[in-house]
């Protein structure tokens, strides 16, 4: 086994992506030390305003991304949707955390259920599907309701739709576009948990603790710290996450999403999702916890010491979506209230333009 490449002080990480999350992922590296270089084909990026250096590129420029592998001592993502041979690419040049494999896997919503389902880890049924034909023969086996979801490119309630007693499934294969899918049995659930987790090149491990989100209109809004869940979850919830860690082999910071169940009166989870990235349920750590996951994941892509996880009280976090980031001025008039805007200059419906912490006394 080959020694890890530790970074030092003056060293600089590149990024693929430039919203909120590399911004957050670079204000991180700076106290300690660390530059960072932005790759990102949008104008106007986000995480520009606080890099040392960006790359206004497309993910198939090679040259440039050779140019940025020659710029930077490491290579990380913001988002799962970087192209794999990106990853590879780059990774012929310089160290990418984490890996091409663990990005390839996590792309793609079949893939990463055989992946999970594979560790002997609950999943909700599923089912691969290419056409009607096999949407009719998923949904004879699985039944109704179920969960349509296009394998690629889906986030917050994006690509997906669910099939009801009654519904034209057909129409809801078109409503998707007919893109290659998987159909997921529906899962009663109580509630969303989430652990957000860091693993290093040598083995290393840590989770924050179990995170209890709550979502409107498919977009996260609230995640509150601690979730109310068991012991027993809590400690299911971490060996999930490591598993899968060391499964992948991964480095940095990931999230897994679950399903909060209650079977004869026993708390149970199912993974839904893996997110190989910094998760916007884990933003309550920024100023909730002794080191926030941003931080963690510099530490763990830069091969140095994880940082202690412990929270300080009772927190929460609450996403500011649209224009809700107009009230800025009442958060700052909010005593204890801790906010974070991205920058972006654009206030959509749907979009997250920032978000607010509080931190409470335990009960």
């Amino acid at each position: 086994m080959t020694t890890p490449r530790m970074l030092k002080p003056g060293d600089t990480i590149g990024i693929l992506g430039g919203g909120q999350l590399a911004r957050m992922i670079a204000l991180a590296a700076a106290p300690l030390g660390l530059k960072a270089h932005i790759y990102a084909p949008e104008d106007g990026s986000p995480a520009f305003d606080v890099a040392s250096a960006h790359t206004r590129a497309a993910y198939d420029d090679l040259a440039a991304l050779e140019r940025f592998a020659g710029a930077v001592d490491v290579v990380t993502y913001e988002f799962e949707n970087v192209p794999v041979y990106t990853a590879d690419f780059l990774a012929r040049h310089v160290p990418v955390h984490p890996g091409p494999h663990a990005l390839g896997i996590t792309q793609d919503r079949l893939e990463e259920k055989e992946f999970v389902s594979g560790l002997n880890i609950k999943t909700a049924p599923f089912a691969a599907v290419h056409d009607e034909a096999e949407l009719e023969a998923a949904l004879n086996r699985i039944g109704r309701p179920a969960v349509l979801k296009t394998r690629r490119f889906g986030y917050d309630g994006k690509g997906q739709a669910i099939i009801r007693e009654g519904d034209d499934a057909a129409a809801k294969f078109a409503h998707i576009g007919r893109h290659p899918s998987i159909l997921e049995g529906f899962v009663p659930f109580e509630r969303e948990v989430s652990i957000v987790a860091a693993r290093t090149e040598d083995g290393r491990f840590e989770a924050y603790e179990v995170t209890q989100n709550e979502h409107r209109h498919h977009i996260l809004h609230r995640s509150t710290v601690p979730a109310d869940v068991s012991p027993a979850v809590a400690a299911v919830s971490r060996e999930i996450a490591r598993r899968i860690g060391e499964a992948l082999g991964y480095v940095g910071v990931f999230a897994v999403e679950m399903f909060l169940v209650v079977v004869d009166g026993a708390q149970g989870v199912i993974v839904n999702e893996i997110a190989p990235r910094v998760h916007n349920s884990g933003h309550w750590t920024l100023d909730g916890a002794v080191t926030s996951q941003f931080e963690q994941h510099v530490r763990a892509i830069a091969g140095w010491p994880l940082g202690a996880v412990e929270r300080y009280g009772r927190v929460e976090m609450t996403n500011l979506i649209g224009d809700e980031a107009d009230d800025w001025l009442a958060v700052l008039e909010e005593p204890g209230a801790h906010l974070h805007l991205y920058g972006k200059e654009e206030a959509r419906p749907g979009r997250k333009m920032g978000h607010v912490t509080r931190i409470f006394d335990e009960d």
